[in-house]
């Protein structure tokens, strides 16, 4: 065997445990890191092992090896072997392709490391089943490389065009955070996948366990058609159906005709998208008699909620037959031509939530604390459901405990939402303006925030105004004359 490869053979067998593994590592696979090795030392770059110089030399020193410092010059052996000049995460994160040899067996810690860090794993491990290889496309997140071909990996690697790296780099993040980042996550997968061979005729797709967000949040109980998901209209080329059903929630009782309710009623039932209206009546006093509502177009279905609760109006009631669902307080004002354009922003974003009231979190550094502002600015992190689209199957998921719940959760499965450019008026006794409500939104944020581990939502700029919208100007302000004069 070649000096170097013995030399290097001798260096793991005498440090630390964690290395002692690369004693069974092939000749070829030991030249190879030594070859890999020289060049970073010659070009002043990466070294091998994350062992300090001090370390290193002292374990060639070791009675137990025959090969001394003296046989290579001590500071290019300290550089070959060691980081002692590099942050190890640091390098991490700044490579692009990450070496993932066999470890003490088949697998290698190494493997998820580079996934968490966004490198592409360069599998070295023939007869190595990668982990949940049986729903997962390692293909589209790793490259695969053969023992036997060691010296062809280099070429391989830069031969991979910048478009097929950036691939393979955002789906390295996408199946760690989808199926790795936690034990949790770990579980679970592993719970579903065996779900889906006991249960073959609703299994996921390839499709679901590979794309965004992951086959943890594709219910196969749900639909085991892929164009019944909002995540996946695109890459079926279908669109959500041209329709929405609007879901009221009521809690003050019925006693005026010109109470808000009724006015946002009818404006909604004029809507040329509107397919129906659920009236979600959270009141304590009776149903209001049939006679007492406004005469529509459309079919206008009155539900008493049972437990009288905010989050009930997010409940996957089997009469909402549409994709789309416009959920409006009982105190929200919008026109007509407000709905229709909120529907036709949505039907672009059917993954996302579209609507009016915009918020934002911000850190308050004095109360070491999460912040809740409702400032008017052109930042938000959040669209409020007091008017707001969003597709059916977030119903079905049944994430929504309250509203601002409600978009954290979306922040983690799916993107920002997105909000138009002007807000809907509420009225002067709306509870949305009372400081305990306020005060009750920030703690759940709070909440939630610490539950989660971290801060999910992601300030956005994301707004559309009618007068701009696909840039048709002058089209679109005959078309939305009523917006311009609010």
């Amino acid at each position: 065997m070649d000096a170097r490869i013995q030399m290097l053979t001798c260096y793991f067998s005498t440090c630390d445990t964690q290395w002692t593994h690369f004693k069974s590592l092939s000749y070829d696979l030991l030249n190879f890191i030594y070859q890999m090795a020289s060049a970073a030392s010659n070009s002043d770059g990466g070294c091998v092992s994350c062992l300090p110089c001090d370390y290193t030399q002292k374990a060639f020193k070791a009675r137990r090896c025959k090969y001394r410092v003296k046989s290579v010059n001590s500071s290019r052996l300290c550089c070959l072997l060691c980081l002692c000049r590099y942050d190890y995460k640091e390098m991490l994160h700044n490579s692009t392709f990450c070496l993932v040899p066999r470890g003490r067996r088949l697998g290698s810690f190494r493997f998820l490391e580079a996934l968490q860090a966004a490198c592409v794993p360069v599998m070295l491990s023939n007869g190595w089943e990668l982990p949940f290889s049986e729903i997962i496309d390692w293909n589209t997140a790793a490259v695969i490389g053969d023992e036997r071909l060691l010296l062809q990996i280099p070429t391989t690697v830069r031969s991979i065009h910048q478009d097929k790296i950036l691939s393979l780099r955002q789906q390295t993040q996408f199946l760690w955070e989808a199926y790795f980042s936690s034990v949790e996550k770990i579980v679970l997968s592993t719970l579903e996948i065996i779900q889906d061979r006991v249960l073959e005729h609703s299994s996921r797709s390839s499709l679901m366990w590979n794309s965004h967000p992951g086959g943890l949040f594709a219910l196969p109980q749900y639909s085991g058609y892929l164009g019944d998901f909002p995540f996946y209209y695109a890459t079926l080329g279908i669109k959500p159906y041209p329709k929405f059903t609007a879901v009221i929630h009521a809690v003050s009782p019925l006693v005026s005709q010109s109470q808000p309710i009724l006015k946002l009623l009818v404006a909604v039932a004029k809507s040329q998208y509107c397919a129906q209206i659920i009236v979600l009546w959270n009141c304590d006093k009776p149903l209001p008699a049939k006679h007492r509502w406004p005469a529509t177009s459309v079919p206008v279905i009155v539900i008493e909620g049972e437990n009288k609760v905010m989050s009930s109006r997010f409940l996957p009631y089997e009469t909402i037959v549409t994709d789309a669902v416009l959920s409006l307080d009982e105190d929200t004002v919008l026109s007509t031509t407000e709905v229709d354009f909120a529907f036709t922003v949505w039907q672009s974003f059917p993954e996302r939530i579209v609507g009016y009231p915009a918020r934002s979190h911000f850190w308050d550094s004095n109360k070491e604390r999460w912040g809740y502002t409702s400032k008017w600015t052109n930042d938000y992190s959040m669209v409020l459901t007091g008017a707001a689209i969003y597709h059916r199957y977030r119903a079905v998921c049944n994430v929504s405990l309250c509203s601002a719940v409600f978009f954290l959760i979306s922040a983690l499965l799916c993107s920002p939402s997105v909000t138009r450019g002007s807000q809907p008026c509420l009225t002067q006794a709306s509870r949305w303006a009372d400081p305990d409500h306020f005060a009750q939104r920030q703690t759940c944020m709070n909440k939630f925030t610490s539950w989660f581990g971290a801060m999910p939502l992601v300030h956005s700029q994301m707004r559309l105004d009618p007068v701009l919208f696909k840039d048709q100007v002058s089209i679109l302000r005959k078309k939305y004359r009523d917006i311009e004069r609010l």
